[in-house]
């Protein structure tokens, strides 16, 4: 860097070679006509040669001065294009999302209004994602991960705590059969969540109840499937209440007691570990906090 000349220096004699002034250079850059001059020797001084010849009412590029501008020119055009389109970004704003399947499918994509009514110039791109996402290998600025907030890289902002409660299909319930007591859902299929087996274990254990005399249903890969076969009338689902309001509002699915299991898995918002937030990342972070607060989830 020590070989580059200032740029207030480049800068006077970009303007002045453009207006083929020094007057006319300092009118632009509002400063005086001396100062334009002082600028162009020192310039010269740390080239070692002459940039421009002098007259009594203008000055004229040299063949050196020649051939100086016309890269010096490039790089201000590119200067001024990088530092509009940077500009252009911070205003209207663009995020990519990973989010975790039923926190997307379930709460957030319900609620996106709100957030584009706020916003409308942000311009965002959501994926499902359940596995952990490696930031310096893609283009991903946030994401939404459930667990226990313990992942090595990231910055994990808690959002809210998962309570399970049994539910189903009201019209999978025979009428010679019916589900009073957690007990009694011993005859119907129980729906799981292959890598959370536990869940149901731990939640028909904290009823006194012998996870054994169950039957077990169909396995899933996440909680918003089990949720759907839930709402198909496939079985119980230990669900998030929270997280099917639409199919409870339509009477596809009710909670059948309200005994929640508390676990040990939350939902995160995350990003790299010491990566400045952008504007849009700033906006989604601060409104998703606060739509977690005006819903009064915790």
């Amino acid at each position: 860097m020590n070989r580059l000349p200032p740029l207030n220096s480049l800068k006077c004699f970009e303007s002045a070679a453009r207006h083929g002034s020094f007057n006319k250079a300092a009118k632009e850059l509002s400063v005086t006509p001396s100062a334009i001059s002082h600028q162009i020797k020192g310039l010269e001084s740390f080239l070692g040669l002459e940039l421009f010849r002098r007259t009594k009412r203008k000055v004229i590029l040299t063949e050196a001065g020649e051939s100086y501008l016309k890269p010096i020119k490039s790089i201000f055009e590119q200067l001024e294009s990088a530092t509009s389109e940077l500009k252009s970004k911070q205003k209207t704003g663009s995020l990519r999302l990973a989010v975790a399947p039923a926190f997307l499918t379930r709460w957030l994509m319900p609620r996106m209004e709100r957030f584009q009514s706020r916003y409308p110039d942000i311009q965002i791109e959501i994926s499902a994602s359940s596995g952990l996402i490696d930031f310096s290998a893609n283009d991903i600025d946030m994401a939404v991960y459930f667990g226990n907030g313990d992942w090595d890289d990231v910055e994990a902002y808690y959002l809210r705590t998962a309570k399970l409660a049994p539910v189903c299909n009201p019209r999978l319930i025979k009428p010679e059969q019916p589900i009073v007591t957690p007990e009694d859902m011993r005859f119907y299929p129980i729906l799981h969540v292959t890598k959370r087996k536990d869940e149901w274990h731990d939640w028909l254990q904290q009823q006194d109840l012998d996870p054994a005399l169950f039957r077990r249903g169909l396995m899933f890969s996440s909680g918003s499937l089990t949720a759907g076969a839930a709402a198909q009338g496939l079985g119980i689902s230990l669900t998030d209440p929270e997280l099917i309001m639409p199919e409870m509002e339509a009477g596809t699915l009710k909670v059948l007691f309200d005994q929640h299991l508390i676990t040990n898995r939350s939902f995160y918002l995350v990003y790299e570990k010491r990566r400045a937030l952008t504007s849009a990342m700033s906006a989604f972070k601060e409104w998703i906090i606060e739509e977690m607060v005006d819903n009064k989830v915790t």
